[in-house]
């Protein structure tokens, strides 16, 4: 794997999300317009202004879905980083206490 300083991992992350986002704008705004074909009867004026709606809707909830996720990533981030301490702790302390106790074994046969 191919290793960056941390300015080009920065960029090639803003380049995603730009990316990203201008996808999600062009599948907003196809569903829009599929969305607004279908009222076949309202005028071609208002079709765009449902789709526009429509679109704008779809964008807010993908953000708030998307903000969801990275809260509960975070969340599970916290919860293991301090899983992994108390597992570390516990066989940190188990391998002194073996390691003591091999000691005692060995000092206590010669």
């Amino acid at each position: 794997m191919r290793e960056y300083s941390k300015e080009t991992a920065a960029g090639l992350a803003r380049i995603e999300g730009y990316l990203m986002s201008q996808a999600a704008l062009r599948e907003a705004e196809n569903q829009g317009e599929a969305f607004a074909r279908a009222l076949t009867w309202l005028g071609p004026g208002e079709q765009d202004e449902i789709g526009h709606r429509f679109a704008q809707h779809h964008l807010r909830l993908r953000r708030e879905m998307l903000t969801a996720t990275v809260a509960r990533a975070e969340e599970l981030k916290v919860e293991y980083a301090d899983r992994y301490a108390c597992l570390r702790r516990r066989v940190v302390g188990l391998a002194v206490a073996v390691f003591a106790l091999c000691t005692v074994i060995v000092a206590h046969h010669r």
